[in-house]
């Protein structure tokens, strides 16, 4: 498996390696431009001289009977020889003084013997050495006449440029050497945190999720420590919802179907004469059924709204008829509490597309809870209201209220903020998902000792649509 460290490294290094050629390559290859160029142009500027020479003093003579004239005429130069050619390519003579019949048959001479300035890098087959030669057509007129080359050893820059050559290899060697202890240096520091995030995921997957990722950087390994940390905090935190939501609903369910059991027990036991005692067990047995039916279709709403199985109806719905039949339907029981109940309408006809049902469910759910923590001689007050795009339900109670810390976990599935109050904790968890078909929102407001309002914002339906 090809690691994240190796491709880092060898990236970074054919990177490195990529410049080191590139600029070696520049810089070697003006260090020759500069040498052999400059060897070049000397012998151009010589052989130029050298041709306007014979072409003003000697062009109307032989050349074989010049040549020796032409060579005194130039001097003796150490660094440069000189050849004198004929048509046929036959060394004439030189600058040492020699005269031979050999024949020179390089590319610079060809060049020449055509008209035209030619230059050559080779092996001198007399002194075994590499030279520059630089050869010119000497002209009659418009007639070649022969040619003129002017030779000089390049050993010594050969030399030069090899050990120039040598000394880019030793840099660049020793660049893509440090680069490559700079690369691995930064692999490591990347691969480590995401080594060591890999070890805590393992973790993870295995149960444990309080060894907590170590946040190194603030960067992207950095931001992802983070959100492992919270992905784990919030699986501790769900775990120990669940945990406290089947404890809670065990006891939920026991203790009404214990109040049966006993009841049941008493009157298939006792006296049915006893009018008062039987009506009183039906009446307890009828309550806790009730509440049992209403755990379970708590739980049966929630299972559906997980699986994406809720069916609702899509017609028009007035909010203000719904406001007043649950006001009607808990006005009784308000009043044997000793509450005050409320209710608030809209000025107008207010209608929004979705569920009768799902909505009473919606403020049902809220006015138990608003009933549930309100004191005696408290108000809860149940409203409906209406912008130009969104109409919204409120409940509001004067109880106890929520804490901050609890107020943004509230609608989280199995949370209560009090588990000594019964309940499944699933309540407002199913009213947010209700909302959110319907194309809304549920917001909730709280202030301990004050109380707490709940609003179902959902979006207008007007006769336009």
């Amino acid at each position: 498996m090809s690691s994240i460290r190796s491709k880092v490294v060898w990236n970074f290094l054919l990177i490195i390696v990529f410049i080191v050629l590139l600029l070696g390559g520049l810089f070697l290859g003006t260090i020759y431009q500069y040498y052999y160029g400059s060897a070049l142009q000397a012998l151009s500027e010589r052989a130029k001289v050298t041709v306007e020479f014979y072409n003003k003093y000697f062009a109307m003579s032989s050349l074989q009977e010049r040549a020796r004239d032409i060579l005194q005429e130039l001097g003796n130069d150490e660094m440069t020889r000189v050849e004198i050619v004929d048509l046929n390519g036959n060394l004439i003579i030189d600058s040492y003084g020699f005269a031979s019949k050999r024949k020179i048959e390089t590319a610079d001479v060809q060049s020449a013997l055509l008209g035209e300035p030619g230059k050559w890098i080779g092996m001198n087959a007399d002194t075994k050495e590499r030279i520059l030669a630089l050869s010119n057509p000497l002209k009659n007129g418009d007639r070649i006449v022969g040619v003129l080359r002017h030779t000089t050893s390049i050993e010594e820059i050969d030399a030069m440029v090899m050990k120039t050559a040598w000394i880019i290899i030793g840099i660049g060697a020793a660049v893509i050497l440090v680069s490559l202890s700079v690369s691995l240096i930064l692999a490591n520091r990347i691969v480590r945190p995401i080594r060591e995030l890999t070890g805590v995921a393992q973790n993870m997957a295995q149960g444990d999720f309080h060894n907590k990722a170590l946040k190194r950087n603030d960067d992207e390994v950095g931001h992802l420590a983070e959100t492992l940390n919270y992905m784990a905090e919030e699986i501790l935190r769900n775990d120990k919802l669940k945990n406290e939501f089947i404890s809670s609903i065990s006891h939920e369910l026991r203790t009404p179907l214990t109040s049966i059991k006993g009841w049941s027990e008493t009157l298939v036991s006792g006296d049915l004469s006893e009018k008062e005692e039987t009506m009183m067990g039906l009446s307890v047995i009828s309550k806790e059924t009730d509440r049992l039916i209403g755990l379970v279709e708590d739980l049966l709403d929630f299972s559906k709204l997980q699986s994406g199985n809720m069916k609702m109806l899509r017609e028009p719905v007035d909010v203000n008829r719904i406001v007043q039949e649950m006001y009607q339907q808990f006005a009784a029981n308000c009043q044997r509490r000793k509450m005050i109940l409320q209710i608030s309408l809209a000025d107008k006809p207010t209608f929004v597309i979705g569920d009768s049902n799902r909505l009473k469910q919606i403020l049902i759910n809220l006015l138990d809870n608003a009933m549930k923590f309100t004191p005696e001689n408290g108000v809860v007050r149940i409203a409906a209201e209406q912008d130009e795009h969104q109409v919204r339900l409120i409940v509001e109670d004067q109880g106890e209220g929520i804490s901050p810390e609890a107020v943004k976990y509230v609608t989280d599935k199995f949370f209560k903020a009090d588990n000594r109050q019964p309940g499944s904790g699933l309540g407002l968890s199913i009213c947010q998902e209700i909302a959110q078909l319907h194309g809304g929102t549920l917001e909730i407001s709280s202030r301990l000792g004050e109380g707490t309002t709940v609003t179902v914002v959902l979006p207008r339906f007007t006769e336009q649509e």
